[in-house]
């Protein structure tokens, strides 16, 4: 235990030589300064999930604090438990506004920082920045299509503002991976909706009779 070993958690990590590029450390909510400068010095990978922070009130990630020091911060979800909608552009707009709020910087973590953070940033931390992340010749197609047309998201000023700040699954219209479309117009191209509505249920139903209810 912490106390039996007057040893932060990240500091045992450390002396066991767990910490390097090749970690990814998920959520980091209670951080001190030198743990930060630690984190940097190491090459360890942070991914922020700010809507399971809050579900399981487990405290901030120092977001700014982290990318100051040159960490390479991405933006995830945890599981379902924990985020119930796992939706990431949803997660984008409240891992910027968090990271403004706990810094108390307006300019913290805006729109274009917090895109890259949830693609580049996170092939990066899964070593796979040459492949994903970005849409440049010689890596995979992946590509999200957005519908911006809509009420909600008018006018339209500035695409990357838009995305982050207004925009929500809903407008989700297609998607590539590795060039093959698996969202087209709204509809999975390689899934059974009504299969998994049908498991969904039949999983409730299982899960229903836990003594363990919803948080």
């Amino acid at each position: 235990s912490l106390a039996a070993s007057k040893r932060r958690p990240l500091a045992r990590l450390r002396d066991l030589g767990v910490l390097s590029p090749r970690l990814i450390a998920v959520h980091m909510t209670a951080l001190e300064d030198d743990e930060v400068e630690m984190i940097a010095t190491h090459g360890v990978h942070v991914v922020h999930c700010p809507e399971s922070n809050l579900k399981l009130a487990s405290g901030m990630c120092r977001v700014a604090a982290l990318q100051a020091a040159g960490v390479n911060v991405a933006i995830g979800t945890d599981g379902a438990a924990s985020n119930n909608d796992l939706d990431m552009l949803a997660e984008l707009r409240l891992a910027s506004l968090l990271a403004k709020g706990v810094s108390g910087s307006a300019t913290a973590l805006p729109a274009s920082a917090a895109l890259e953070a949830a693609t580049l940033n996170g092939a990066r931390a899964l070593g796979l920045g040459h492949e994903i992340g970005s849409l440049i010749p010689g890596k995979a197609a992946d590509i999200v299509a957005l519908d911006m047309s809509q009420p909600e998201t008018q006018p339209l000023y500035n695409p990357l503002s838009q995305v982050v700040y207004s925009s929500g699954r809903e407008q989700v219209t297609d998607v590539w991976v590795h060039g093959e479309q698996v969202l087209a117009e709204r509809q999975p191209t390689r899934v059974d909706t009504a299969s998994i509505v049908a498991r969904a249920e039949e999983w409730r139903e299982r899960i229903s009779h836990t003594d363990e209810s919803p948080r």
